[in-house]
């Protein structure tokens, strides 16, 4: 199993890892997609390929993940040892050792943090919509006051090929005039392409986290340039598996 073990200087007993294509059971769907170590189970896979997949990571990880139910919205959930898979949040904190703090992405933008005493460690799935409408801030906050927080960013949707329409843009700016640095125009009239690293960037570092690690948009993070490696909704449409962020603490 090919895992990404993040690059970042989390404190001892802080540990995080992300999910690409392989070591997985799921075969090729029908039209592309989900061939591979697909986690998710709304995507038309073998619901006994997804649970081998999904049994495969944990024992990799060595910890428990759980999987919420996201709806690109903002609400970020408390995970503790009785917390089943299916919440519905787009992001999740726990202090609870073995707990996998679990984000599920084909595109989206998957953003772990922790404290710097590796008390607390969270996730938070950060589509356009999630970030606009304060997904971070809510997970940053869950932490509590006066905390030293650090960041990972994985892989997305990279700079030259998340095309949007002007409301993508108008929502950031109306927040943050300077995101409109995070947008050059696209090859359509009217369109733009958008830097989604860069605008969970500017995020952060709005709530006080500037020691962010990870995706700097470069093309080896692109969700869409590198199929081998991983799912892309918008490169393989509804026939796209799903692969995942997680970070949990000793």
């Amino acid at each position: 199993m090919d895992l990404i073990r993040p690059d970042w200087p989390a404190p001892p007993g802080v540990h995080a890892l992300c999910t690409t294509r392989d070591g997985g059971v799921s075969g090729e769907a029908q039209g592309g997609g989900w061939a591979g170590l697909n986690l998710g189970t709304h995507v038309g896979d073998d619901p006994a390929a997804v649970a081998e997949n999904r049994a495969r990571l944990a024992r990799a990880a060595g910890a428990r993940p759980v999987y919420l139910q996201q709806v690109h919205g903002s609400t970020c959930a408390r995970l503790d040892a009785a917390s089943a898979d299916g919440l519905e949040a787009d992001a999740c904190i726990t202090a609870d050792p073995g707990l996998a703090c679990t984000i599920m992405v084909a595109d989206c933008l998957p953003v772990l943090l922790c404290d710097a005493e590796g008390r607390q460690v969270a996730a938070a799935h950060c589509g356009w919509r999630g970030l606009a409408g304060g997904v971070l801030e809510r997970t940053v906050a869950a932490f509590g006051p006066a905390r030293t927080l650090l960041a990972w960013l994985g892989p997305c949707i990279g700079p030259t090929a998340f095309e949007v329409g002007p409301e993508v843009r108008a929502a950031f700016i109306a927040a943050d005039e300077g995101a409109a640095a995070c947008f050059v125009p696209g090859a359509a009239a009217g369109k733009w392409l958008a830097d989604l690293p860069a605008l969970a960037r500017r995020r952060l570092a709005a709530l006080g986290v500037r020691d962010v690690h990870g995706n700097d948009g470069g093309a080896a993070w692109c969700t869409v340039g590198n199929p081998s490696v991983f799912f892309s909704y918008r490169r393989d449409g509804r026939v796209s598996g799903r692969f995942a962020a997680l970070v949990w603490r000793d």
